[in-house]
This record gives C-alpha cells, sequence and structure tokens, in this order.
C-alpha cells in the first residue's frame, strides 16, 4: 500500500512557512503554538472500513461501488473537457474548500485536492463549520477553453463568487466576488456562446408565501468582465413544480440544452427525507420552463423508514453525458445506521440516466438504490489502485514517510500546513491553543468517517508537561458534538481521558464532561483507537505493543450525527493537540 507524506525539499518547507505566515497575518492563527519540545509525533495510522453491506454484495465482474465518494462530500458538481471528467463538493468550514477529483471514465476518480487552497483568498478561520462553501457548480466554457468553479461562501466576505483555470490540475485564479444574492449558483454556455448564471433565491420582497417558499433566477453573464449583467435577472421557476402544493426548497439549479430545448433540473424537497430531483424544459433559456409531467426525477421519499442497506435524502444531482454517450448523474444521498442516524454525511452518488425520451429520469432512481451498478462498457475498476479514490470496504494505511501527504487528510478553518511537519517516524502536530469545542482554527488533522461500521487508530509518542496538553484523537461532528481521547497530565501523573462535548441545537451551554479516565504509562508511545459499530463507538489503548483495551463503556454516536448535532456535515475523525485542553479527571 502506497504511503505518504510532505515534501521534505528546502522549497517545500519555505511554502509551508509562507502558508504559516499568512495565515498569522490574516489573523486566523490562535495566539501561539507550544514549545517545539513539547510537540506530539503520529506514526503508524491505519483506517478500516467494515460495513456489512461490502461483505453482503461483493463485486462481481462489471460492476462497481454507488456511492463513489463515501463520507462527507455533498452537493455534487460535474463537468467534463473530451474524455477527462471533473466533479466538486461542498466542503463547509473545511480546509481547503471545494473539494474536487478527475475521472476519465466516471468509476475511477483521482483526488485533486480543493479548489479553494490559497488562507489570503479563502478564510475560514472564525465560521462554524457548517458555515463556509456550499453548493459548488463546475462547467467547462469550449468558447474559451476555461472551467469556471462558482459558489456560495459564507465565509470573509466573499458571498457568491467564481474561480477559473485553464487546467484543473494546475490550481485555480482568485475568487472574483458577483454581484447577486441567493445560493446555489451554476453557470451556463450556450453554444452561441453567450453565458447565464442561475440559482436559489427568495421570492420578490412581501410575495412569500410560505416558509420554505422559494425561486430560482437566472441572470445573462459578461465572460468578458466576469460579472452578471444588472437588470437582466429573473424568476424562471417559482415555489417549485407545483405552486399551489407548496413545494420547499427549490434549490441547486443546472441548465443544459440538448436537441435545441433547454432543460433546467433543480433539487425540492430540502436536504432531508423529502429530498428530490425535479426537471422542467423550455425552448429559451430564460424560459418559460415546464415542469415534466413524471416529476421527480429521482427520490427515496416513498419508501419504508426501515429497510435493509438504506440509501435516502437523495437528490442536489448533475448530469452529464458519459463514455459512449450514456448520461450519468451524480447526486447526495445518506446511508443512516441502525439507529437511522447519519454519521457519514451526505455522500456522492452516481446512476445512468436514461435520457432517451422527452425528459432524462435516474435509472432505478426511483425504487430503492442497490449499493453496485454496471460498469460502463470497457471500463475497469481500479477504485483503491494505482492512486485512484478507494470505495467500498478498504483499508487506508499512513507511516508518514513518503513525499506527498494524502489530499484526504484536511484542515478545519485553516490550512494543515499551519501546523504539521515532517517528523522521524512520523508526522508532529504543533499544538494550537485552541480546542475542538472553540470556533478558530484547531490543531487537527482530519480524516472523514466513511463507513458506519470502522476503526481509526494511530500511535502518539508524547509527555504532556500540563494539564492545558493533550493529544490524541477526536470524533467530531461539530464544535458543538464531539468526543476527545486522548493523554494529558494531571499532577505528577500523565492520563489517558475520554471527554464528551454536546451542545444541544438552538439552546442550552456546552455539557463537557470526562466520562472515563486512567493513569498511564508514558515511557512508551500509546496506540488510541476510535472504532463503531453503526451508532456503538468504542474509544481503545494499547502501551508497549500490548492488546487493545475499551477506556470506558461503550458511547452512542448520537452526538456525531446530523440528526442529533444538527448541520451539515459529517462526522470527522481527527489527529488533535492542543494546549487549550479542558478535559480534566476528577
Amino acid at each position: 500500500m502506497k504511503k505518504r507524506i510532505f515534501r521534505t525539499s528546502l522549497t517545500s518547507q519555505l511554502t509551508a512557512l509562507a502558508m504559516l505566515f499568512t495565515f498569522v497575518a490574516n489573523g486566523a492563527q490562535p495566539e501561539k503554538k507550544v514549545k517545539s519540545t513539547n510537540t506530539p509525533v503520529f506514526s503508524n495510522f491505519v483506517y478500516q472500513g467494515d460495513d456489512d453491506v461490502y461483505k453482503k454484495y461483493p463485486l462481481e465482474e462489471g460492476e462497481f461501488y454507488s456511492p463513489i465518494l463515501q463520507g462527507c462530500y455533498p452537493d455534487p458538481a460535474i463537468t467534463r473537457k473530451g474524455d477527462d471528467y471533473y466533479l466538486v463538493c461542498s466542503s463547509f468550514a473545511m480546509f481547503p474548500g471545494v473539494p474536487i477529483f478527475h475521472s476519465k471514465d466516471l468509476v475511477n476518480w483521482t483526488d485533486l485536492g480543493g479548489v479553494l487552497d490559497n488562507p489570503e483568498t479563502f478564510d475560514t478561520h472564525d465560521c462554524g463549520i457548517s458555515a463556509g462553501v456550499y453548493a459548488p457548480g463546475i462547467t467547462y466554457n469550449p468558447y474559451n477553453d476555461t472551467f469556471y468553479m462558482i459558489t456560495t461562501a459564507f465565509t470573509g466576505g466573499l458571498n457568491n463568487i467564481i474561480v477559473k483555470t485553464k487546467d484543473p490540475k494546475k490550481g485555480w485564479g482568485d475568487p472574483i466576488k458577483l454581484a447577486f444574492g441567493g445560493i446555489d449558483p451554476s453557470i451556463f454556455f450556450d453554444d452561441n456562446g453567450k453565458a447565464y448564471i442561475v440559482h436559489n433565491d427568495a421570492p420578490d420582497r412581501g410575495k412569500e408565501l410560505y416558509n420554505g417558499h422559494r425561486v430560482i433566477k437566472i441572470w445573462e453573464y459578461d465572460v468578458e468582465k466576469d460579472q452578471v449583467i444588472e437588470g437582466t435577472d429573473k424568476i424562471i421557476v417559482d415555489g417549485g413544480v407545483d405552486l399551489s402544493k407548496k413545494p420547499i426548497w427549490i434549490e441547486a439549479p443546472h441548465l443544459y440544452k440538448k436537441d435545441g430545448k433547454y432543460y433546467l433540473m433543480c433539487a425540492e424537497g430540502g436536504t432531508g427525507g423529502w429530498h428530490s430531483e425535479v426537471i422542467f424544459k423550455s425552448d429559451s433559456p430564460t424560459g418559460p420552463f415546464i415542469p415534466a409531467p413524471s416529476n421527480p426525477i429521482l427520490t427515496q421519499r416513498h419508501f419504508p423508514r426501515e429497510r435493509e442497506n438504506k440509501v435516502d435524502w437523495a437528490g442536489h444531482a448533475d448530469i452529464i453525458e458519459g463514455p459512449n454517450g450514456q448520461w450519468y448523474g451524480v447526486f447526495l444521498a445518506v446511508r443512516p445506521n441502525e439507529e437511522q442516524r447519519v454519521n457519514t454525511g451526505r455522500e456522492t452518488f452516481i446512476l445512468p440516466v436514461d435520457w432517451s425520451g422527452e425528459f432524462p429520469v435516474f435509472v432505478n432512481g426511483l425504487v430503492p438504490m442497490e449499493p453496485k451498478i454496471d460498469m460502463p462498457k470497457g471500463v475497469e475498476n481500479k477504485t483503491g489502485q494505482d492512486g485512484f479514490f478507494p470505495n467500498g470496504n478498504f483499508t487506508y494505511e499512513e507511516d508518514f514517510s513518503s513525499d506527498d501527504l494524502d489530499k484526504r487528510w484536511i484542515g478545519l478553518r485553516g490550512p494543515r500546513e499551519a501546523f504539521i511537519e515532517k517528523a522521524k517516524g512520523g508526522v508532529r502536530i504543533n499544538p494550537f491553543e485552541t480546542n475542538v469545542k472553540e470556533v478558530k482554527p484547531t490543531s487537527t488533522l482530519f480524516y472523514r468517517q466513511m463507513h458506519n461500521s470502522f476503526s481509526y487508530a494511530a500511535t502518539v509518542d508524547y509527555k504532556p508537561e500540563s494539564e492545558k496538553d493533550l493529544a490524541g484523537i477526536v470524533a467530531l461532528q461539530s464544535e458543538n458534538a464531539n468526543y476527545v481521547f486522548g493523554v494529558t497530565k494531571k499532577g505528577d501523573d500523565y492520563v489517558l481521558v475520554l471527554q464528551r462535548n454536546f451542545k444541544r441545537r438552538f439552546r442550552g451551554e456546552m455539557d463537557s464532561k470526562v466520562i472515563a479516565s486512567k493513569k498511564i504509562d508514558l515511557s512508551k508511545p500509546v496506540r488510541l483507537q476510535v472504532s463503531a459499530k453503526g451508532d456503538k463507538y468504542e474509544f481503545s489503548y494499547a502501551v508497549e505493543g500490548a492488546d487493545l483495551v475499551r477506556l470506558g463503556e461503550t458511547v452512542s454516536g448520537d452526538i456525531l450525527s446530523t440528526d442529533v448535532a444538527g448541520g451539515f456535515t459529517g462526522c470527522l475523525l481527527g489527529l488533535y493537540a492542543t494546549s487549550a485542553n479542558d478535559a480534566i479527571p476528577e
């Protein structure tokens, strides 16, 4: 298995220092880091997925799994240039912003990192985890050979922005602010070279009819000035498919053109149990748009709550013509655990799309979804091999010895380079004077939870100097809902602690409690692990190569679900260090 870490060249080190200086200059960095003599080194990382669905449904020849991106990769959008496909997702306060992937065949995907990767122009240092970047769109314009990524960024005063590049593999330009409100923008280039932006917005002032009443607007876009053309805005969908039924949250619009007609596809019903995808048709990009009589064209809302291998919340889609002229659609959906809770977040799924008739429809998107679909003809499944993103059950091992750190490792509210550095035998995390409960950058190297059943383990070499020092691992749904598991100090003793942190939505103060603790010998590195079987999470440790021992009781993962904690993200698993620890055993 390929192992990765950072470049060790002088150039790379200077780049990381420059990013750190920028981060501090922007006010995004906590006051200081602790002395370099008191920093934890993490090594021998292993993440292992163990979901039953992949055991019950092993892949046969010519099959691949959906979701194609497991874990918190929601709100997918897709484009193509020739045989190259590019896919982007929401990232909220994670850094870098807007994950982007590349594929030649819609099956095997390469992680390219994040579109918004410059902390000078994309600053998330003071936003909650579910703020930040929402619902990006990506479109290739053949008339100027340029890719456009457009999104809403609730951070740093950005709002709706667009960035451009000639080659997504080589980075993107700086954000350009756009002069309109609303959310979920996407850009469309007509075959006459004209450009349009469509987005979700509120109804005109005084015309809101009910809670959740939204509209879709369109603007003409000036490609030379990179700005919407003032006065061209027009509402093209009011409320949704049928306003008399009070549809909620018409959003995530995408425009397409096929056989001389214009199609507008949107999500409807809110990103939960009533989520769906609907389609409209017009002779003009500015309407009027007539809804398809067969709407919705994708949903999972009509099926029993208790069902095997449940996939739910399907919607927020984008479609593309794939290999051999077959259309495909990417969309978000969730895979709840046995308690019907969503801990892995909203993931990116894919299905074939049948567009042989007047309107497109997702193949098997209106029946309970299966975990496997047929491969495009002539494609070989290489997921998890040769640098391609894994799916299904997989094991990811990291000894932090190779040139580049895998792009699945991310920061929160700032770049990971601000607090990590290469160390002998592992990765060193320089602690910030913040902890995971604060709406600030934290010195935590995060990895998304990608399975309902998994284990996540690393060895940490660390000797805290005071009770303010802690290093270990976290399972975090948000700053208001997380578990902290690590080593700290109390008096002259080293202590292993497990802390539960939870603040109820919309009310109450943070309830922080050390639910288990134990004195520990740190003369040798200690191995720490968090594992889950659905809703049941366990935190375990081992010293000097002994067998893992659970600390405390099995705990519920309820606070790590969107159902209990709220927000839009899935659980993040982190390698964590802080000099602002408050997990103090009694």
